[in-house]
């Protein structure tokens, strides 16, 4: 024990024996023409040290302690910029380039005050930037940005912790869209829910990304096919200096990080990682057995200094089979009896070119997504015989992507932007299954193979006005197909938008944004088929319309922090309406499988309003946090065109994430989350008991004639985080232990309904007074387990 002792002291104080070693480098550039900019001030906020650039804009800070450090960066004629949360080692050089935004006034010499929060002059509301650190220490989020974007206004959860959905501003979790560098990539989720966006993990590594700018509303022109969310990640570039190496062991898998130069003009960025809970859930004696893998990688080549070439891949494979032999209890056989075993995997790879002019850019992007998802479930398990196959799902979706677009500044701050996209996409599905349609009972079984043709153009023009204190921005998008008639022309999808925002004060901001934005319906909708007949075609299925209005205000104050109060009001038309259960296909997506796969008329209306309340600390004098409020209404109009709350009304939300860094390298975080409960629809327990339905479903039958009847109660749940660093000259080593649900709440989620079985022989019972019908009980559902971890990260 004295020796643990000793060696635990030796660990904590060996940060202060080594010498102060770290450094701070890069490049100060125009993002228009990437021409470096000389003698710009690079300072540590808060000291006197720091640089100015070289010629070509380069500089070096040297002599630093290890720890987090905020840059400011500062030069006449450009909007000045705070770099918040640069990580310094002694092991390697923090490489930091810093984009600096032209400024209208730069013939006047004036220097303009910089914003730390990001907002761009087309979306100057709705815009959240998410550094990397913030999603790192998050406690409870795994490294998750899934988990971590639950911190902000506007978003919220399922109480179930297995779940990733994206719930923005009241929507469903299949209205958002991610992009990588601009590249578009189908799903951020493991075990995604096709035709949403929802699943259990995370798929990326966050030691690539720079940062993630997330939007829930005001979307720029370029970005289009989203209602309620759009993700930009910015992955981080390799070290042009030399090879690191990272190395990440969690509570559920594990993971190895490269990066480094491929030559003087070529550096690379790549990662693999897998997981291990298919051993811990089998050791405990769960009744699945998830295993999930992934891979991703970015090459960036300078060609000159015009011309840049990026190269970027992200994919996973995942495998989710059935532990019969955890069969002893009744909840073990309700999820045997009802999970299907799953086989899922997909891609994005995708190339960006970049040509710099003196006052322009432009990027073309070519890139191929493909999701591969299959499924089957046997009746009790039982793959002896074709007569009990319930499901043999097979579905392809291959999309291959091109756009061009081009960024100019021009004139006395005028920002143009003007591209072009198109799309071949294939879905292929062959779907057998039972299903109960209403009240009745049916086989689905088709094939489908089509291809599909997308095209959209798109501009936004952008002015600064009144020495910079207002900021308007117009812009407008198209998107077709040549799906139907109904979404072939281009002028049924005009998508026009406008933001303004102006400045009271230095330091208080009026913003506002409205538009209408479409979406098309998921592939799986698109390809539903009857009697070999694209039935939703024949239905006139139409693009979904939301439009928004957003207005707000702002004050960042001198310490990094922010306060700011949003409103928000969105309308939907043109919604998918279920014509075998009568419902909105938005009340849909929240669960595993698949979403949207049945005959639909676009008939359904709906509407989410709510107020925001944000305050926002960035790192200042070790401290840092969120907290943040939201009252809102998601409501849709049921099948007598009455407005019932949908599945994402959960009313009020608040949530609290914040931190401290002490002396030595100790972190640590906490984050508090509430909600009201959410709607949920009661079983129709005449129809479950039958015997020939129950067999078919294996669970509960929904009755839609009492929609969104029910609401869970409220949910709360607080998680911790601690973490120790050692800087050594060499390699950094980060412990952490992790907390999710600190005390233990104990979340109640809609009842399951099961068999009652005899105890003897385990036979389901049959009612006494009709042998057409089983005996039904209920199961208890709760989740709220205490999720401790410990984690390790080297760096090398």
């Amino acid at each position: 024990m004295q020796k643990r002792l000793l060696l635990l002291f030796l660990l904590s104080t060996a940060t202060q024996l080594f010498a102060q070693n770290g450094i701070i480098k890069g490049r100060v550039f125009d993002p228009i023409n990437n021409e470096g900019i000389p003698f710009a001030n690079v300072v540590i906020q808060g000291t006197t040290n720091g640089t100015t650039t070289d010629e070509s804009g380069n500089y070096t800070i040297e002599n630093l302690v290890p720890d987090l450090y905020n840059l400011a960066v500062s030069y006449v004629g450009y909007k000045s910029q705070v770099i918040f949360e640069v990580e310094v080692s002694n092991a390697r050089a923090a490489i930091v380039d810093i984009p600096l935004e032209p400024n209208t006034e730069l013939l006047k010499a004036v220097e303009v005050k910089a914003d730390p929060f990001s907002k761009t002059e087309e979306s100057p509301v709705s815009l959240r930037s998410i550094g990397v650190n913030e999603i790192k220490r998050n406690p409870g989020g795994n490294r998750d940005i899934s988990k971590v974007i639950q911190s902000l206004p506007g978003v919220s959860s399922t109480p179930a912790g297995f779940r990733n959905d994206i719930l923005i501003r009241g929507g469903s979790p299949s209205e958002n869209r991610f992009f990588i560098d601009g590249i578009e990539i189908p799903t951020i989720n493991h075990f995604t829910t096709q035709g949403a966006s929802g699943g259990p993990v995370g798929m990326i590594n966050v030691d690539f990304v720079k940062e993630v700018n997330f939007y829930s509303g005001a979307f720029p022109a370029s970005r289009g096919n989203a209602m309620s969310s759009i993700f930009d990640f910015r992955f981080k570039e390799g070290n042009p200096d030399r090879l690191n190496f990272n190395f990440v062991l969690g509570s559920s898998d594990a993971g190895i990080t490269l990066d480094g130069p491929l030559g003087k003009r070529t550096n690379f960025i790549f990662s693999a990682r897998r997981s291990y809970l298919q051993f811990l859930f089998k050791a405990i004696g769960l009744p699945f057995l998830p295993t999930y893998n992934d891979a991703q990688f970015k090459i960036k080549h300078q060609l000159n200094d015009k011309n840049t070439l990026t190269v970027l891949g992200i994919g996973a494979i995942d495998d989710f089979a059935l532990n019969l032999e955890a069969n002893e209890t009744e909840e073990q056989q309700y999820l045997l009896d009802n999970l299907p075993v799953n086989e899922q995997w997909n891609y994005t790879v995708g190339i960006k070119y970049t040509n710099f002019r003196n006052n322009s850019y432009t990027n073309i992007i070519l890139s191929r997504s493909h999701l591969k998802n299959t499924a089957f479930k046997y009746f009790q398990n039982d793959e002896s015989s074709s007569e009990n196959l319930l499901l043999d799902y097979n579905s392809d979706e291959i999309g291959n992507k091109f756009r061009i677009e081009n960024i100019s500044r021009i004139g006395d701050g005028w920002k143009i932007t003007a591209g072009a996209g198109y799309e071949l996409a294939q879905y292929k599905n062959s779907t057998f299954a039972q299903i109960i349609a209403g009240s009745e009972l049916q086989t689905v079984d088709y094939d489908t193979d089509f291809n599909l043709n997308k095209w959209n153009v798109f501009g936004q023009v952008s002015k600064k006005l009144l020495d910079n204190r207002l900021i308007l921005s117009a812009g407008v998008r198209a998107d077709a197909n040549d799906y139907s008639s109904e979404m072939s022309n281009l002028l049924q999808q005009i998508s026009p938008r406008f933001s303004a925002s102006f400045a009271l004060s230095p330091a208080i901001n009026i913003n506002f944004n409205t538009g209408i934005f479409y979406q098309p319906p998921a592939y799986t909708t698109l390809g539903y088929t009857e009697n070999g007949v694209l039935v939703n075609k024949n239905n006139g299925l139409k693009y979904i319309s939301c439009q928004h209005l957003v207005g707000g205000i702002e004050w960042n104050t001198a310490s990094n922090s922010k306060i700011a109060v949003e409103g928000f009001y969105k309308l939907y038309d043109n919604y998918p309406f279920s014509t075998k259960d009568s419902i909105s296909l938005a009340n849909l997506g929240g669960d595993f499988g698949v979403f949207g796969d049945e005959a639909v008329v676009s008939t359904s209306e709906g509407r989410a309003y709510g107020l925001e309340l944000l305050f926002q600390q960035k790192l200042f004098k070790g401290f840092y946090g969120i907290l943040a409020y939201t009252l809102s209404w998601s409501e849709f109009k049921d099948k007598n065109n009455v407005y019932a709350p949908s599945s994402w009304d959960s009313r009020h939300i608040v949530s609290f994430t914040g931190g401290k860094k002490f002396k030595k390298d100790w972190e640590i975080g906490l984050k508090w989350r509430f909600s009201t409960g959410s709607p949920y629809t009661p079983y129709d327990l005449e129809l479950s008991s039958l015997v020939d339905y129950w067999n078919v479903a294996n669970q509960g039958i929904l009755d839609y004639n009492r929609l969104n009847e029910s609401r869970l109660p409220t949910f709360h749940q607080l998680d911790f985080r601690l973490d120790k660093k050692w800087f050594f000259n060499k390699w950094n080593l980060n412990l952490y232990f992790d907390v999710e649900n600190a005390y233990a709440f104990q979340a109640t989620l809609p009842a399951n309904l099961t068999l009652v079985r005899d105890e003897e022989t385990d036979e389901a019972i049959l009612d006494p007074t009709d042998p057409t019908r089983y005996q039904l009980k209920e199961l208890e559902n709760v989740s709220g387990t205490v999720l401790p971890s410990i984690g390790i990260i080297i760096e090398l």
